[in-house]
C-alpha cells in the first residue's frame, strides 16, 4: 500500500515487477492458480513467480541453464498463443483462477478464441445453476511504443480496439499509469468474473504518480480522475491520456505549455480503463454528468491514447460533440527506432501535444519551434540511433 507520493514523476518502478511480486504471492496462497505465457515470462520481468512455482515440463531432458522445471509445474510456457489460452480458458471453466501474458503484438493470434469464451460467457449468465466464471485475465507487456529492438512486427494494439468495439459489454481494457496502479489494476482482475480484462503496461521502469487510494479511487469512480499535482481550476485546455507512455509525454507536454504560455490554466486527466461506449469498467462506467464535470462543458480536450486513436475519439464521441477533441495515438507507423522516435512518427510526443495547444492558442511561433524539436530529434535518432530526448 502506496499511502503517498511525494514528488510525482520523479522516482521510477516497474509496473511488471510488481505484476510478478503480487504473482508470486498468489502462487504461495492459491495452490490451483496457474499462470500461462509463450516464452517470454523472464523477458516480460515476470520472473519473480520462479523463485515459488516451477514451470510445467514433461520427461524431456533438463539442462543445466534451464528454470526450475517440473512435471506438475504451475507455469505453462509454450510457444502457441492458441494452446495456451484453450487450456487456461479449460481451467477457468472448472471455477479456477488464472492469468495469461503475452507480447502485445501477439494477442491478437487469439482474437477469435477470446470472443467465443465473451459468447460463451454470456450465455452462462443465463443458465441458473452455472456459477460465475473467473475472469479472463491477460496482461499485455512489450507494447508498440517500446519495441526498439524487433521493430513494426511486433508494434500492435489492436486487440484493443477489438474488444472495445464488442457490444456484448463484456471486456474492460485497463491501463495502468504506473507501478501503483498496476498493482491496483490486478487486485481488480483477480476479483472480477464473467468478463474479460486486458491490462496493458510497459515492463521497464515508468514514473511513479499516483498513490493507492487514488488508483483505487479510479476504479470505483467511472474510470477517470483529475491528477491534482498537474492542473488548474478553471482550465482553459483539458488533457487526457489512457496508456502509461503516452500519460507521460501528455504530462511531459504540459510542462513544455506552462514554460512557454504560462498565463494557460490547464488539467490533466487519467483514464485508467475502458470497456464498451464508455470510460470506465463494464460495471462501473462514467456518466455522462460526471464527464463534464471533469472535461468540462466546452473546453478544447486533447488525448493521448495507447493504442488507435479512432478507437479512443468513438468513446469520447459518446459524451461530447467531435470538434472538441483531438485525439493521438498509435497511427500504425512503427520501425526498429528509438523510443521517442516512435512517438513522433505516431505524432503522439510531448511536442505534438504541445503544437495542438499552440495552434489552438494560435501560436504559430510555439508551432515552429516545437516541429524543429521534433526535426532535430529525428536526425539525431537516424544518425546516432539515440534520443536526445528521454
Amino acid at each position: 500500500m502506496i499511502e503517498r507520493v511525494e514528488n510525482p514523476g520523479t522516482e521510477l518502478y516497474s509496473p511488471a515487477r510488481r505484476i510478478g511480486e503480487m504473482l508470486t504471492e498468489e502462487f504461495k496462497k492459491n495452490p490451483k492458480f496457474y499462470f500461462f505465457s509463450p516464452d517470454e515470462t523472464t523477458s516480460n520481468k515476470l520472473d519473480e513467480i520462479f523463485e515459488v512455482e516451477k514451470r510445467a515440463w514433461g520427461d524431456m531432458p533438463v539442462k543445466t541453464w534451464d528454470l526450475p522445471e517440473a512435471a506438475n509445474g504451475r507455469i505453462v510456457e509454450m510457444l502457441s498463443e492458441n494452446v495456451l489460452f484453450s487450456v487456461m480458458t479449460g481451467h477457468l471453466m472448472n471455477g479456477e483462477s488464472a492469468m495469461m501474458a503475452s507480447y502485445e503484438a501477439f494477442f491478437p493470434i487469439i482474437t477469435a478464441q477470446v470472443l467465443q469464451q465473451m459468447k460463451f460467457m454470456k450465455q452462462s449468465k443465463l443458465v441458473s445453476w452455472r456459477e460465475a466464471l473467473p475472469a479472463v485475465n491477460l496482461l499485455s507487456t512489450s507494447t508498440c511504443w517500446r519495441q526498439d529492438h524487433n521493430g513494426f512486427t511486433h508494434q500492435s494494439p489492436a486487440l484493443i480496439s477489438t474488444l472495445l468495439a464488442v457490444p456484448s459489454n463484456l471486456a474492460n481494457c485497463i491501463f495502468p499509469i504506473d507501478d501503483v496502479a498496476a498493482a491496483e489494476a490486478y487486485k481488480f482482475m483477480m476479483e472480477t468474473t464473467n468478463v474479460v480484462n486486458l491490462t496493458t503496461f510497459d515492463k521497464n521502469e515508468r514514473p511513479r504518480y499516483i498513490d493507492s487510494h487514488h488508483a483505487k479511487y479510479q476504479y470505483d469512480n467511472g474510470g477517470a480522475s483529475v491528477f491534482e499535482f498537474a492542473s488548474d481550476a478553471e482550465p482553459d485546455v483539458v488533457l487526457t491520456a489512457a496508456g502509461d507512455i503516452v500519460a507521460h509525454e501528455t504530462l511531459e507536454a504540459m510542462k513544455i505549455i506552462r514554460e512557454d504560455m504560462p498565463e494557460l490554466k490547464l488539467r490533466f486527466l487519467g483514464i485508467n480503463a475502458l470497456s464498451y461506449r464508455a470510460i470506465g469498467t463494464t460495471e462501473n462506467k462514467l456518466s455522462k454528468v460526471k464527464f463534464e464535470e471533469l472535461f468540462t462543458a466546452e473546453k478544447p480536450i486533447i488525448a493521448n491514447f495507447h493504442g488507435y486513436p479512432e478507437t479512443l475519439e468513438t468513446i469520447l464521441e459518446n459524451y461530447t460533440y467531435r470538434a472538441r477533441l483531438r485525439v493521438h495515438g498509435f497511427n500504425e507507423e512503427g520501425s526498429t527506432t528509438t523510443p521517442f522516435e516512435m512517438l513522433r512518427r505516431n505524432a503522439a510526443s510531448r511536442y505534438d501535444i504541445a503544437i495542438d495547444v499552440a495552434r489552438l492558442m494560435k501560436r504559430e511561433d510555439l508551432v515552429g519551434k516545437y516541429e524543429a524539436v521534433l526535426e532535430q530529434n529525428h536526425l539525431h535518432a537516424v544518425n546516432f540511433g539515440e534520443d536526445l530526448i528521454k
